[in-house]
């Protein structure tokens, strides 16, 4: 955990590309939950490079363009261990999910993912992740967030 933190942190992207004319957004489920890719920040590592890295290790997606730089959108702390989740804007201009194996697991660590629009995501992301997929929207629709 960082220096000075009290809350564990967690980096993830909010993975878009553009589908006929529309933003998409990737969505990963896991247990039937639905959320962006992400993962705890490791020591050392910077929030962003870690965002990169769960984004590689849960869905394949390596060549990310942050189009909208490298602001970024948290949650309130939540769970058991009040963790964070801090989400940046991607785009992904290929959008070929794999579900990799994670080493430490022998499985994905997730069951499926999809690729969907706005309207579709409000419907799958719990309440806790609906202010980031607004802040998103906000970013692609060229309004401030």
């Amino acid at each position: 955990m960082p220096q000075g933190r009290k809350n564990p942190l967690s980096a993830g992207v909010v993975v878009v590309r553009r589908i006929h004319d529309e933003w998409h957004y990737l969505l990963l489920c896991s247990f039937q939950y639905w959320d962006f890719p992400k993962g705890l920040v490791e020591a050392g590592e910077l929030p962003l490079a870690a965002a990169q890295r769960e984004v590689a290790e849960e869905s394949a997606l390596t060549n990310l363009q942050f189009h909208w730089g490298v602001d970024y959108c948290e949650t309130p702390p939540y769970g058991q261990y009040r963790k964070i989740a801090r989400y940046y804007l991607a785009e992904s201009p290929e959008g070929r999910v794999e579900l990799l194996v994670n080493p430490e697991l022998g499985l994905p660590e997730h069951d499926e993912f999809c690729w969907v629009d706005q309207a579709r995501a409000e419907t799958l992301l719990a309440p806790r992740v609906q202010p980031v997929l607004r802040w998103a929207a906000a970013l692609l629709s060229g309004q401030s967030a």
